[in-house]
C-alpha cells in the first residue's frame, strides 16, 4: 500500500475512523505542513487547501473495502488492519499531534484556521467572505498571485511532479489556457489523463484545449536513450511534421491572443527533451509579429 494512504488511514485511527470529507482534507493539509516531503500536495480550490490525489486515493480504498462512505460526507475506516504503528516515528508524533490539537475542531474552526495560518490556499475560495473579517480577506488577496499585463507562452511538463504541484505552478504564474500538445493525451499518471486535466483546470478556472496534431506519435519515442537520439527527433519535428500543422499551430496563435498567458504541456521535465519547447520557439519565429516571449516552467 502507498504510504500516502497509510497516513490517511492513521488519521482515521486517531479520529475514532471516521471523519468528514471536508474535515480530513483540512487534517491532511495540516499534516502536509509538517513533513519535510509531504504526503499529500495541495490546490487552492473553492473551499480552501485542497487535494484531488487524497480524494482519488480515499475512493480507491473504498473500492477495496478498506473505506465506506455514506451519502458522500464522511469518510469511514472498515478494516481492522492498524496503520498508525507502520507510520515513521516522525510521522506518528505529527499524525497524534494533529489529531490532538486540532481534533475536536469542527470544519468551520478548521476552515478559518487554516484561511488565516495559510491565505494563499485560500484565494479561490466561494465562502472565504462567510468566515473571515476584512483585515483577513485584504491577506488573502494580497497573497493572490498578480494579474499579469504582459501576454507570455509557457511550457511546462508533469513528469516527477503531482497534479497539485503542477497546478500551483500554473496558478502561480497567471496563465489562463492550457494547450495540451500530446498526440495521445492518456497517462497512468494520476491528473494528466485528458479527462483529469480537463476537470482540474475548470475546477481552477483554467481554459483547457488538446491540440494533437503537434504532438509526436508515441511509435517514434519509444528508443530515444540519449539527448542525441532527443535531438536527431526534433529535428525531424521541425522539418517535418512543424510544417504539416501549420492550421493548429494557427488555433494556438488565436488562444495566445485571446488569453494572453498559455501553456504548452506535455511529459518530459527537461524542455530539452520535449517537443514543446521546438514548438514554442517554432511559434515565436513564425509570427515574429506578436513578439512572443518564450519562457520554460
Amino acid at each position: 500500500m502507498y504510504y500516502r494512504r497509510k497516513i490517511m488511514l492513521a488519521l482515521l485511527e486517531k479520529s475514532g475512523n471516521t471523519l468528514g470529507r471536508l474535515k480530513l482534507q483540512k487534517l491532511l493539509f495540516l499534516i502536509s505542513r509538517g513533513q519535510e516531503k509531504p504526503s499529500f500536495d495541495f490546490v487552492p480550490y473553492k473551499f480552501g487547501a485542497y487535494s484531488f490525489r487524497a480524494t482519488a486515493d480515499a475512493g480507491t480504498l473504498v473500492k477495496y473495502g478498506i473505506l465506506s462512505t455514506k451519502e458522500n460526507k464522511r469518510w469511514t475506516k472498515e478494516t481492522p488492519e492498524l496503520f498508525f504503528p507502520q507510520l515513521k516515528k516522525k510521522d506518528q508524533q505529527l499524525v497524534s499531534a494533529i489529531s490532538h490539537r486540532f481534533g475536536k475542531f469542527s470544519g468551520i474552526d478548521l476552515i478559518e484556521h487554516t484561511y488565516k495560518k495559510y491565505p494563499y490556499y485560500a484565494i479561490n475560495s466561494t465562502i472565504a467572505d462567510r468566515y473571515l473579517d476584512t483585515a483577513h480577506l485584504e491577506v488573502i488577496a494580497q497573497n493572490r498571485p498578480l494579474t499579469s499585463q504582459e501576454p507570455q507562452l509557457f511550457t511546462i511538463g508533469y513528469e516527477g511532479i503531482s497534479a497539485e504541484a503542477y497546478f500551483n505552478k500554473l496558478i502561480k504564474n497567471d496563465i489562463r489556457a492550457l494547450v495540451d500538445v500530446r498526440r495521445n493525451a492518456a497517462s497512468m499518471k494520476y491528473g494528466f489523463h485528458k479527462s483529469q486535466l480537463a476537470h482540474v483546470c475548470k475546477c481552477l478556472g483554467i481554459a483547457y484545449y488538446h491540440i494533437p496534431e503537434v504532438g509526436i506519435e508515441n511509435d517514434k519515442r519509444k528508443s530515444l536513450q540519449s539527448q542525441a537520439d532527443y535531438d536527431e527527433l526534433f529535428k525531424e519535428y521541425r522539418d517535418d511534421m512543424l510544417s504539416n500543422s501549420t492550421e493548429a499551430q494557427h488555433d494556438i496563435i488565436n488562444l495566445y491572443q485571446r488569453y494572453h498567458r498559455i501553456a504548452l504541456t506535455c511529459f518530459e521535465r527537461l524542455p530539452c527533451q520535449c517537443h514543446r519547447s521546438h514548438l514554442g520557439e517554432h511559434l515565436t519565429e513564425t509570427y515574429s509579429d506578436q513578439n512572443i516571449k518564450l519562457v520554460h516552467l
